[in-house]
């Protein structure tokens, strides 16, 4: 079956060639994501190494999510007004000049300032492709399989993160640091490389090119909903679990393999992230065969409410295991439908603002999590902040029960409404 279009100009794409662009866009996705983890086991490292201050280094490895903030909402109706291919690209190579700045830190004077100019570039980048690939999905995919596409994309990443973490500790170790920075450069080269051979434009073609302005977000109900849905379910992972993981373990003596605090929370960090990344795809993947999106994201934000609850009251190896389980399915099973729900809402023209806001609103939670809940922690201890927490995925909920109402006039719309138009099955 050959590519076509539709009477409004919108291409259909054949089902092969729908796969080779959402493999191609989560295989640079997880490119992506291996650049990013790379760093992390290393630049830690390079504060007794380089005289960086512990404050510098966090202030380093958080530059990316500030930059990434004031860059998400235009890079979003960038896409709407010039398309999804170029800025696809340009952010991979956008990141490819951040990573590579770490091979400059190295050598050059003033290291921290690199190390920190590179984050900041790095942040430019990731807001570019994350508009985009969320695009691109909606674009080139029906109801019928939205929700998996957009699962896919996600669990690249997320699955490129854990990687970048191993391979950047092995080679470091073996070939040296910036080997290791020189490989994560290699690999967003070769994403670069693989985008632009295979993804094509999907968003706007010839005359549909619109005039919006850099700086115009998506106010509409359903983009503030599901980026609210997004900030209170990131502001719970990774301001309760990831920001406190590591003081939990420490005060609780809990460790494995002859770890300490510090090397047991990777081991559980990278439990919730696999977690996350495989029901990324299945709540997709669900969501797409069911009647409608909503039942599969409530009973992920469930998922997540009986994690933080079960890791309110952890208090051992097994214990923990299983809330840090039942809180990454919820996350990622979470995510998928998520983005599937806006883009079923969303009319084509504006998907790229609405991807961007959801972006800025995510990344407000999980930027403001860490900075409440690691004081609070210190005040009132660990259980009534991850109960508190626990409440957060219930809220995210109400509100998505309550926008979602407002905006289509049902509690349960179906998973291939979009734009109040239903569409028919994928062929």
């Amino acid at each position: 079956m050959d590519d076509t279009t539709t009477a409004d100009g919108q291409a259909e794409y054949s089902s092969r060639r729908r796969y080779l662009i959402i493999g191609s866009v989560v295989a640079s996705t997880f490119f992506v994501g291996f650049g990013g983890g790379v760093i992390f086991p290393i630049l830690p490292n390079l504060g007794e190494l380089l005289g960086i201050s512990p404050f510098l280094v966090g202030f380093i490895l958080s530059a990316n999510r500030f930059s990434r903030l004031v860059a998400n909402a235009p890079a979003g109706s960038l896409v709407d007004r010039i398309g999804t291919r170029t800025p696809f690209i340009a952010g991979l190579l956008i990141q490819s000049v951040g990573t590579f700045g770490y091979v400059i830190a190295m050598v050059a004077p003033l290291p921290e300032a690199w190390f920190l100019l590179a984050r900041l570039v790095w942040g430019i980048g990731s807001a570019l492709v994350f508009a985009t690939a969320y695009t691109i999905a909606a674009d080139v995919s029906k109801g019928g399989s939205r929700g998996t596409s957009m699962g896919l994309i996600r669990g690249g990443s997320i699955f490129g993160f854990p990687t970048g973490l191993v391979l950047g500790g092995i080679v470091s170790e073996v070939a040296g640091i910036n080997a290791a920075f020189i490989v994560a450069t290699a690999f967003a080269l070769v994403a670069s490389v693989m985008a632009y051979m295979t993804v094509p434009e999907t968003h706007v073609e010839g005359e549909n090119r619109q005039t919006v302005s850099p700086w115009n977000i998506d106010t509409s109900l359903t983009t503030v909903t599901v980026g609210l849905v997004n900030f209170a379910v990131l502001f719970a992972y990774i301001g309760a679990l990831f920001a406190t993981l590591v003081l939990f373990l420490d005060e609780h003596g809990i460790g494995v393999l002859g770890f300490d605090a510090q090397g047991t929370s990777g081991i559980f960090m990278a439990v919730t992230v696999l977690a996350a990344a495989v029901f990324m795809f299945l709540g997709g993947f669900v969501s797409d065969r069911t009647n409608s999106r909503i039942p599969t994201l409530l009973v992920f934000l469930v998922v997540s409410f009986v994690g933080f609850i079960l890791l309110a009251g952890a208090d051992s190896v097994a214990t923990l295991t299983l809330a840090c389980i039942f809180i990454g399915a919820g996350q990622g099973g979470t995510s998928g439908p998520l983005m599937a729900l806006l883009a079923d809402l969303t009319p084509n023209d504006e998907m790229g603002r609405a991807a961007g806001t959801n972006n800025v609103l995510g990344d407000v939670g999980g930027g403001l999590g860490p900075l409440i809940s690691i004081p609070i922690v210190e005040v009132v201890g660990f259980a009534p902040v991850y109960a508190a927490c626990a409440v957060m995925p219930l809220i995210a909920g109400a509100i998505l029960l309550g926008g979602v109402y407002r905006e289509t006039g049902m509690l349960l719309p179906a998973t291939r409404l979009r734009g109040g138009i239903n569409e028919s099955l994928d062929d």
